[in-house]
Formats: structure tokens, sequence, C-alpha cells
């Protein structure tokens, strides 16, 4: 007896671009004799295959990034 695969389930994204921005990745594929579709999916692909479980904590927004205003850290001051 044969084995049944499992159907692959597909998602639908949907995005607008402006008629300019569609003339340029139309421009831009044909050039690169790719489609459009194609084009997208190679570009974000880091993002759509590495994370299905779970995000790298590297990749988490973090809560104040600058320290530029933080007086514990060594800086230069005009007055001192």
């Amino acid at each position: 007896m044969k084995k049944r695969y499992k159907k692959k389930k597909f998602k639908k994204l949907t995005f607008m671009l402006s008629e300019r921005q569609m003339k340029s990745l139309g421009n831009y594929c044909d050039a690169r004799q790719t489609t459009p579709n194609k084009l997208i999916k190679k570009s974000i692909r880091l993002y759509i295959e590495n994370f299905h479980k779970s995000v790298p904590e590297k990749y988490h927004v973090q809560h104040n990034q600058l320290d530029l205003f933080n007086k514990d850290a060594d800086t230069l001051s005009m007055f001192e």
C-alpha cells in the first residue's frame, strides 16, 4: 500500500506597489531574466526559512540601543 503524503499548505501574502515601483521591478526582472515572484522570494529567503521554530535573540528588538545619554559611559565633556 502506498503512503499518503501530507499536502503542503500555502499562505497568500499581498502588498501594494506604486506604478513606478512595479515598472522598476519589471525592468529589473527582465534584465536579470527572472520573475518578480522568484526575486522577492530570494530576497526574503533568510527570514522565511530559518525562523520557523523560534527567532534568535540577536534579531529581537533591543530597548535603549544607543547609550548616548547614559552617564555611566565614558563620554567626553567640554565642561570638565
